[in-house]
């Protein structure tokens, strides 16, 4: 059983790379998305027990975010609905090196009006997405379920920074202190750079698991990945694709990495179908337009023999 929870909303995508969201351009959406609700959904569609905790408001937005989820086989009975309050919104542009200018409507919303922390069952593992942070209602309670999960059951964590978020001089403390708990590190390169710098994936890996941590993965995006569960390092090669939309990419590989461990599969073959899984995600536009089922990884993992 995999729980998650945080920030939903949906999000507009501009088609035109370096307006920065300050010209009048084409967009598409709304598309369903927030990282916690990208990684719920990639979870599920491997075939987890996934349940999933936020807030939406009772708008066509919500209704998108919750048709999207429960087919997909997403619990999401701790998904509130709000009567006074809007489902959150996000904006993004790209720019042609591919970095990205994100405008978040969430304080206020719908989205940061969780009223209950979720009982974690025993067993589960709790999965925190570090983009949640950044809002102090969401902060509160993804902490007090950190709280409750390393007593019974386990935590994995995905930094996710955003720069936005490392803005917040109170904010490292709070990342401490979830790397501190969680027993699965899934960081990107770009969190190694933020967090850790001048770190390299191996040194960081190596000492995370010195530390205690059971499996420790550095995504490493149009480069590949890199990980281990305690034996020796594994690099998994990227997947060439074309590239339209990178957002959700890294949620998307944590979805699999992490749905496919908690089924009980081998920790190379999950390393390997979550780097396909997330170069398969980036080919199509929306965060969750293509969170890819075991159907469609399978064939890239044949050729390797994985």
């Amino acid at each position: 059983m995999i729980i998650t929870g945080g920030e939903l909303l949906v999000e507009f995508v501009s088609h035109a790379p370096g307006c920065g969201l300050a010209r009048t351009v084409a967009f598409s959406g709304p598309y369903p998305s927030g990282a916690p609700a990208i990684f719920a959904d990639q979870a599920a569609r491997v075939g987890a027990e996934v349940q999933l905790f936020g807030c939406v408001g009772r708008d066509p937005f919500g209704d998108l975010l919750i048709d999207r989820l429960r087919p997909d086989g997403v619990d999401v009975r701790q998904v509130a609905r709000s009567t006074g309050k809007t489902t959150g919104t996000a904006f993004v542009s790209y720019h042609p090196d591919g970095s990205r200018v994100f405008v978040f409507h969430l304080d206020g919303t719908a989205a940061d009006q969780i009223e209950a922390v979720p009982v974690i069952m025993p067993g589960a593992l709790f999965h925190v997405s570090g983009a949640s942070l950044g809002n102090p209602h969401l902060r509160a309670v993804i902490l007090e379920a950190v709280d409750q999960a390393r007593s019974v059951g386990r935590v994995s964590y995905d930094p996710n920074i955003r720069p936005e978020l490392m803005q917040d001089p109170l904010i490292r403390p709070y990342i401490d202190q979830i790397v501190a708990a969680s027993d699965i590190l899934l960081p990107s390169q770009e969190d190694l750079e933020a967090l850790y710098p001048g770190t390299t994936p191996e040194a960081f890996i190596r000492d995370m698991l010195g530390a205690g941590k059971k499996v420790v993965v550095v995504k490493r995006g149009a480069m590949g990945a890199i990980g281990s569960n305690g034996g020796p390092l594994i690099t998994v090669p990227p997947l060439l694709v074309d590239e339209v939309d990178p957002t959700g990419a890294g949620d998307c590989f944590c979805g699999t990495l992490l749905g496919l461990l908690d089924q009980g599969r081998d920790f190379e073959y999950a390393l390997r179908a979550a780097n396909v899984a997330g170069a398969l995600h980036v080919t199509r536009r929306g965060p969750m337009e293509w969170n890819p089922t075991l159907n469609d990884i399978r064939p890239y993992l044949e050729p390797a023999g994985v």
